[in-house]
């Protein structure tokens, strides 16, 4: 049986620490750039130490093209759910939070756990992801741009509209992408058609939740999904202290981001939905709250017409 060095990444936006767990005994510690530059460098320096188990957080957009390239480089790879990992540095009484005591303490979670080894999505779902992602870069610099424009001279006036002009192409083109990659994809197109039978989930949302959902497989249960977008709630409590409940946010950020406008227009048309509302209503729920819980409701219609492969209808229980 081959002996693995179990090997924790904390994982940014623009980098990755990476701590490696040697004989049980001592770390070696080294930041590196979340780029193919990056990650080119990461593999040169785990090449000393043998086979390696590598462990990260899920932290979607900023851990899947590492975890992607680590698979296709052939190290086994766990990427866990961010709340396990948390969890488990509280079992440790760990009080000082720092990105290399994260990675150090996820490489002995790799080691005691041993958690299961992760697989990319299939090539059409991997495919979709990143023009998703492209298409949310777009739409950010747009933003940014438009919000520039608000506080800007008049001099410069017409080189950010040329510029919103030339991001307003590039968008329209990605998204004549995606529905062509859709399109040309029968399972794609089929799950799409599952997802846009549920009152208030459209285009955008139906093609978020192709690409970073799939067809639900990899998910135990609609709560599994549920924790996986951070849609869970999450209690503080100590002693005599009675602390509030909360959404845990330890998921995929994209998807919740994805879900907000559909769930407040649920929150009226559909009518499971408005249901589920109805009742915290009357319990005295206000607000983001029931935004939240209709957010929910709708990952969990999703994961049922996906899971039954049956078009949504309101008096069928949901798929667990």
């Amino acid at each position: 049986m081959t002996a693995f060095t179990p090997v924790g990444i904390d994982i940014a936006s623009k980098k990755f620490d990476a701590a490696i767990w040697i004989e049980g005994k001592k770390y070696k510690n080294k930041v590196f750039a979340n780029t193919p530059t990056g990650f080119h460098a990461f593999l040169l320096w785990l090449a000393p130490y043998g086979p390696c188990h590598i462990c990260m957080e899920a932290t979607g957009a900023y851990s899947l093209p590492l975890a992607t390239y680590l698979y296709d480089a052939g190290y086994p790879v766990s990427v866990e759910n961010a709340a396990r990992i948390h969890a488990f540095g509280q079992s440790e009484l760990i009080r000082n939070k720092t990105d290399k005591g994260d990675a150090k303490m996820i490489a002995r979670y790799c080691h005691l756990h041993k958690p299961p080894e992760w697989k990319p999505v299939p090539v059409n779902e991997r495919k979709l992801q990143v023009l998703i992602n492209r298409l949310n870069a777009l739409k950010e610099m747009k933003r940014m741009e438009e919000n520039r424009a608000l506080t800007s001279e008049t001099i410069v006036q017409g080189s950010i509209q040329k510029v919103i002009a030339a991001l307003d192409e590039e968008i329209k083109e990605i998204e004549q992408a995606i529905k062509k990659h859709i399109d040309n994809d029968p399972d794609l197109k089929k799950n799409q058609a599952l997802l846009e039978s549920i009152p208030g989930v459209g285009e955008i949302l139906s093609t978020t939740l192709l690409g970073y959902v799939g067809d639900m497989s990899r998910f135990s249960s609609n709560k599994a999904l549920v924790a996986y977008a951070g849609l869970n709630p999450m209690l503080k409590e100590s002693g005599c202290w009675k602390g509030s409940t909360k959404l845990s946010k330890k998921g995929n950020a994209l998807l919740r981001k994805a879900l907000y406008m559909p769930a407040i227009t649920d929150l009226k048309y559909n009518p499971v939905v408005a249901a589920l509302c109805k009742r915290l209503k009357e319990k005295g729920k206000r607000g983001k709250c029931l935004v939240c819980a209709a957010m929910k409701k709708l990952l969990q219609l999703a994961y049922g017409v996906l899971k039954s492969g049956k078009p949504f209808a309101a008096e069928i229980p949901l798929a667990r």
